[in-house]
C-alpha cells in the first residue's frame, strides 16, 4: 500500500464519518425513548469500531514497512578525515649534570683553611681551601737560591765557551746542573700548588665535607662538592627494539613529576653499545634550567617521538571489533534512498600505532568514509540503521 492510497483511504473514512454522524444525531434524538433502536445502534457502532481498529492496524503496518521503523537501530556516525599523528614512547629517565664534582686533596696534610660556605656561588679558578704545606714553601725558596747560582754559573761558562775559552766538559756540567735545578724548582712549584684547592668551574658550593684542622689523605678525604646547574640533561636506557626509530635530533618531551613541569627538547646523543644484561642503549637530551630548580638525580619521564604521519587516519580505539580469528574490523555507513537511514558494512582494517584513545588505520578506510561510533558493538553487517548525528 503506497502513501497516496493511504491518504485517500483516510480522507474517505473522514468524509463518511462526518455525514453519518449528522444523520445519526438526528435519528437518535427522534428515537431516544426506543430502547430496541438504541441497542441496535450501539451494536452497529461497536462493530464499526472493531472494523476501524483492524483497518488502523493495517495502516500502521504499511507505515512501518514503508519507513523501515520496525527494526531501525539508532547510531552515531564519524566522517573520516586525516590529521597529523605523533606517536611517542615513554621511558623512565634520570636528571644529571656534567659539572658535579667532589674535590679530593692530591697532597697529604692538615686542612688549614676553608674560604667558602655552602650555597656560595664561586668563579672558575677561585681559591676554595688551602692545605698546610708542611715546609714545602721553605724548600722551594732553598731550591730557588740554588737555581739562581747555577744559572749565573751556566751563563758565565756559556759566554766563555762561545769565545772558545775553557773546556767543553765544564760547560756541559754547568748546563746540566742549571737544567736540573730548573726542573726541581718547577716540580716543587707544582707540588706546592696542590696545597691550594681551586674551583675547576663556575658553580655552587653544594656541600663542605672537610673540617678545618683535619688531616687529609690524598684522593681519599673529601673536601667539598661543587655543582653547576646550568649544564643539565636527562639520560635514559631505551629497549633495543626502539633503536631504528630513535636518532639524534628526535623530538622529545621531558616531564619531572616532583616539580610538575615539562619541557620540549631533542635527543642529542644515542649510545652505540647495547647492554647485554638488559638489552638497552643509552640516550641523552639537554634540559634548560633557567631558575635552577632542576637538581641532579631527580626522577623524570621522557616521551620520545618515534613515529610521525602528517596525514594519518585516526579512529577511536573503542569502536574497533575483532572476529574469532582476531582480525580487527569496523562498520561503515552506506547511504540509502531514505535520509538519515544507512546500511552497515563490515570492513576489515589494518591497524597502525595507537595512543591512549585513538588508533591509526593503515588500510581499509579512506578520507570521507563514514563509520559507526556509538552503537558499533550492537549492529550487524547489512543492517539498516539511523544516523542521529
Amino acid at each position: 500500500m503506497n502513501k497516496k492510497t493511504l491518504c485517500l483511504l483516510l480522507l474517505f473514512f473522514f468524509n463518511i464519518g462526518c455525514n453519518d454522524e449528522k444523520e445519526k444525531d438526528q435519528k437518535i434524538e427522534f428515537e431516544k425513548n426506543n430502547i430496541e433502536f438504541l441497542e441496535s445502534e450501539k451494536n452497529k457502532i461497536v462493530n464499526k469500531i472493531d472494523e476501524l481498529n483492524e483497518d488502523l492496524k493495517k495502516i500502521n503496518f504499511s507505515i512501518d514497512k514503508t519507513t523501515n521503523n520496525q527494526k531501525v537501530q539508532l547510531v552515531t556516525g564519524i566522517k573520516i578525515s586525516s590529521e597529523p599523528f605523533n606517536h611517542k614512547i615513554e621511558i623512565q629517565a634520570n636528571v644529571n649534570t656534567r659539572q658535579n664534582l667532589i674535590l679530593f686533596p692530591e697532597l697529604s696534610g692538615e686542612l688549614k683553611e676553608i674560604y667558602v660556605a655552602e650555597g656560595q656561588q664561586v668563579k672558575k679558578g677561585q681559591l676554595l681551601a688551602i692545605i698546610d704545606d708542611s715546609g714545602l714553601n721553605e724548600e722551594l725558596e732553598t731550591l730557588k737560591i740554588q737555581f739562581s747560582l747555577s744559572k749565573i754559573n751556566f751563563e758565565k761558562t756559556q759566554r766563555l765557551w762561545n769565545k772558545k775559552i775553557g773546556s767543553e766538559i765544564k760547560y756541559l756540567e754547568s748546563k746540566a746542573k742549571y737544567e736540573s735545578q730548573k726542573k726541581m724548582v718547577d716540580q716543587m712549584k707544582k707540588r706546592l700548588s696542590k696545597t691550594k684547592i681551586i674551583a675547576p668551574f663556575k658553580g655552587i658550593i653544594d656541600e663542605i665535607k672537610g673540617k678545618k684542622g683535619q688531616i687529609l689523605t690524598p684522593y681519599v678525604s673529601p673536601i667539598l662538592r661543587i655543582i653547576n646547574l646550568n649544564n643539565m640533561y636527562v639520560e635514559a636506557l631505551v629497549p633495543e627494539n626502539h633503536l631504528p626509530n630513535i636518532k639524534i635530533g628526535s623530538e622529545a618531551i621531558v616531564k619531572i613529576p616532583v616539580l610538575n613541569s615539562s619541557q620540549k627538547t631533542k635527543i642529542n646523543q644515542t649510545g652505540n653499545y647495547i647492554n647485554p644484561n638488559n638489552r638497552t642503549f643509552r640516550i641523552e637530551a639537554p634540559l634548560k634550567n633557567i631558575k635552577n630548580i632542576i637538581k641532579p638525580n631527580l626522577a623524570a619521564k621522557i616521551l620520545i617521538t618515534d613515529y610521525y604521519n602528517q596525514n594519518a587516519i585516526m579512529i577511536p580505539t573503542k569502536i574497533i571489533n575483532e572476529n574469532a580469528e582476531g582480525q580487527p574490523y569496523i562498520f561503515k555507513l552506506l547511504k540509502t534512498e531514505k535520509k538519515s537511514l544507512y546500511k552497515t558494512k563490515k570492513v576489515f582494517i589494518e591497524l597502525g600505532k595507537s595512543t591512549n584513545e585513538k588508533t591509526e588505520i593503515l588500510n581499509g578506510l579512506k578520507v570521507d568514509d563514514t563509520i559507526i561510533d556509538e552503537g558499533s558493538m550492537i549492529v550487524d553487517d547489512n543492517q539498516i540503521v539511523k544516523n542521529i548525528n
